[in-house]
């Protein structure tokens, strides 16, 4: 079994007037079933925020970062919504569903937390080991 790791935090004022600023930012970011889920929210930015920091914990785990091939729209394959105990699940297709099955993720797991003025996620990814 392998285990991958990334961790972000997010500043909810900074991410909220950047938010405010580009009003494509949350098309070109998140997914519609994201967007839907923050904008039912008593303060949606803090949602988004934390959904923001599971994108970038997200890369990190997978050890893509921000930077390289394939990255432009890898924000929109990377979904967190929550499940039916209220409990975030986390998808990823496309490109990153590509780079997930290449290092044989098997199982994701995702942890937000937020508050005013902040927001941390967490994504543990588990894969099989390289049969050699």
């Amino acid at each position: 079994m392998k285990l991958y790791q990334g961790i972000d935090i997010v500043e909810v004022g900074k991410f909220r007037k950047i938010f405010l600023r580009n009003k494509n930012f949350a098309t070109d970011i998140f997914t519609d079933k994201e967007r839907e889920y923050c904008l039912s929210m008593k303060d949606p930015h803090v949602h988004f925020a934390g959904r923001f920091a599971v994108k970038e914990a997200s890369l990190k785990a997978l050890g893509i970062g921000m930077a390289g091939a394939g990255i432009d729209h890898a924000f929109q394959e990377i979904e967190t919504l929550p499940g039916k105990s209220g409990k975030p699940v986390l998808s990823f297709t496309g490109w990153v569903g590509r780079i997930s099955r290449k290092n044989k993720i098997k199982q994701l797991t995702v942890s937000i937390s937020h508050s005013a003025d902040y927001a941390v996620a967490s994504v543990i990814l588990v894969g099989e080991e390289s049969s050699s």
